[in-house]
């Protein structure tokens, strides 16, 4: 447990809460919500459970309880208001702050509870575009400023990996259209998959066959796919690999394999900006995002 964050900064608070540094500190002052702690040298930090109460003070406040009335509440009766409200309101932003409560608490109640509530209102398409989406990049940000530790990342990751795995098994035996199948895999070295097992939902929702071979794939272990006589496509996904200084070189060993055996290759990621003007055989398609992949398929 020595990955998970302990200590917060007030500009950690910001960033995960949404409430500007200025208003924690009203709220500090004027009723006594947060008590931070201070370290030998006198300088301010708030604990974990400082960040759970202000998670829930946020959830309530955005859903028409005046902070004057949440001060006054025990700590226990902010624990049960803001867990019952979350149960009931789960729809996009308030799903999105349950599902950062549920990660800082790694409350896998809360975030099933948050995903059936959706489910009463929403597809599973819908979900994920429309929460686990904009949720999964606020995350990013949260790694980027260093506020979020592998603990927290890792608990929330796989409980959307098992949703999207669920979600893809119910549909297994879709296939309409067996003429192509799709290969699915990530560059080596590379483990962020969620969005390419999103991918490979979205394949098989549409009736297509797909092999999903996982993370962190060396090219030369496709050789079975290459040598089919069956019409294939290659899908990856660039997410962190190939690192800068060797995404040229990884793209010309593709454009080697595309020429030597006519396969079709379709990459997707911010990353392919960095390739977008090498001299690409023309079965190799570039992607921004799954998102526009997905609208020409």
């Amino acid at each position: 447990m020595n990955n998970i964050k302990q200590d917060f900064t007030i500009k950690d608070l910001e960033n995960i809460s949404g409430i500007k540094a200025h208003t924690i500190r009203i709220w500090e002052k004027r009723y006594n919500l947060l008590v931070p702690k201070r370290t030998d040298t006198n300088i301010r930090f708030y604990t974990n459970e400082n960040l759970q109460k202000l998670l829930n003070i946020v959830l309530l406040n955005n859903n028409n309880f005046k902070i004057s009335k949440i001060a006054k509440m025990s700590e226990e009766e902010l624990v049960l208001q803001s867990r019952e409200l979350a149960f009931t309101t789960s729809i996009n932003d308030e799903a999105i702050n349950s599902l950062k409560l549920a990660m800082f608490q790694f409350d896998k109640l809360l975030f099933n509870n948050t995903y059936n509530k959706l489910l009463q209102k929403k597809t599973f398409k819908q979900i994920f575009k429309e929460v686990f989406v904009p949720f999964l990049n606020h995350v990013g940000v949260l790694w980027q400023t260093d506020t979020l530790k592998p603990a927290h990342e890792h608990f929330i990751s796989n409980l959307i990996t098992q949703k999207i795995l669920i979600n893809t098994e119910k549909i297994q035996y879709n296939i309409t259209n067996s003429s192509k199948t799709y290969v699915l895999f990530l560059p080596e070295n590379e483990i962020h998959e969620i969005g390419l097992l999103y991918l490979n939902y979205e394949l098989v929702l549409r009736g297509f066959q797909t092999v999903y071979l996982g993370q962190s794939l060396p090219l030369n272990n496709l050789d079975y796919f290459l040598e089919s006589e069956n019409e294939i496509c290659f899908v990856t996904a660039l997410t962190i690999r190939p690192y800068d200084d060797v995404i040229e070189a990884y793209f010309n060993e593709i454009n080697t394999i595309t020429n030597t055996y006519g396969k079709t290759f379709i990459a997707v990621g911010q990353k392919v900006n960095k390739v977008k003007e090498l001299a690409l055989n023309s079965k190799i398609h570039l992607y921004d995002s799954i998102s526009d992949l997905l609208k020409v398929l």
